[in-house]
């Protein structure tokens, strides 16, 4: 019997060592930044969130993972114009932060539109 069980592990141990890094080859996480403006706030945060997730599934279809996951990741402020805003100070920014199960999304008044958000997220997948 306790043969058996050397072998069953010797051959649990030869598979993860064989299998591992196959599995592993193309496993990892992308961060995701997503910006995007509307009429208002949660306008221009939806809209990012959902920027978020098609930018997270071309980054699956890319790197030929079979899934995908978001994980909310505060990110920096990336606004649209920079020549006319060139960085989002900390002030300019809209409280409070739009936190969802998979993004989190920064709001600030726009110079040549209303509002504009930038979504963040950490992209994982296999």
């Amino acid at each position: 019997m306790r043969r058996v069980w050397k072998a069953g592990f010797a051959l649990l141990g030869f598979s993860l060592l064989f299998f591992g890094p196959l599995q592993s080859a193309n496993a990892g996480c992308d961060i995701v930044r997503a910006t995007n403006s509307a009429e208002s706030k949660a306008a221009a945060a939806r809209a990012a969130h959902a920027n978020a997730i098609r930018t997270a599934e071309q980054i699956r279809r890319k790197r030929g993972w079979s899934y995908v996951k978001l994980r909310p990741r505060k990110v920096k402020p990336d606004p649209f114009w920079k020549s006319v805003r060139p960085v989002v100070t900390p002030d300019m920014l809209l409280k409070p932060d739009v936190v969802t199960s998979k993004t989190y999304s920064q709001c600030w008044k726009g110079v040549v539109v209303p509002f504009v958000c930038t979504a963040g997220a950490t992209a994982c997948g296999n």
